[in-house]
């Protein structure tokens, strides 16, 4: 299986999976925009409910989110999609959650287990505009930590959009 830091400055890998809001196959990498994706263990439970519902209100409330209407926010997990969808109308997530039941893109992104093995692991992918994995974060307990971690990428890309010379 690929580690996930082995993908940092690589392509993204390529999928298409069934998301809700519509079922309809998702296809990763979006391109042209810069996509905070986020695996979570299991739709409903308490630490993947805080952090799906703090990139919700990140896209309302936080400025560094807000100055960066273009990126896209999507979380992908192994629930059925009956199950992601009751998840997302419960907490009005506005975005789209990918379903992964094979595993497919938990192999394809390198995201292995967490807790001794006994759960799916929590990691986010900050990739660019251009399809690249920007950095990967993997804090398992610390479900804010990865909002702030999308902080940060999404402050380098202004930097280096300010940064780059106009023609």
């Amino acid at each position: 299986m690929v580690k996930a830091s082995t993908l940092i400055g690589k392509p993204a890998p390529h999928l298409e999976l069934p998301a809700i809001p519509n079922g309809e196959l998702y296809k990763l990498p979006i391109g042209e925009k810069p996509i905070a994706l986020f695996f979570f263990p299991a739709a409903g439970t308490m630490g993947c409910t805080m952090e799906a519902c703090s990139f919700r209100d990140a896209q309302v409330e936080n400025i560094v989110f807000k100055r960066n209407p273009e990126l896209a926010v999507v979380g992908i997990s192994g629930d059925p999609t009956t199950k992601q969808a009751s998840f997302a109308d419960q907490h009005k997530l506005p975005y789209p959650i990918i379903c992964d039941q094979d595993g497919i893109a938990r192999k394809a992104y390198g995201v292995g287990k967490a807790f001794l093995g006994l759960t799916p692991g929590r990691e986010t992918f900050f990739i660019d505009q251009k399809g690249v994995v920007r950095g990967v974060c993997d804090k398992s307990i610390d479900v804010k930590g990865h909002i702030k971690f999308v902080e940060e990428h999404l402050r380098q890309l202004e930097k280096e959009s300010s940064s780059t010379p106009t023609p």
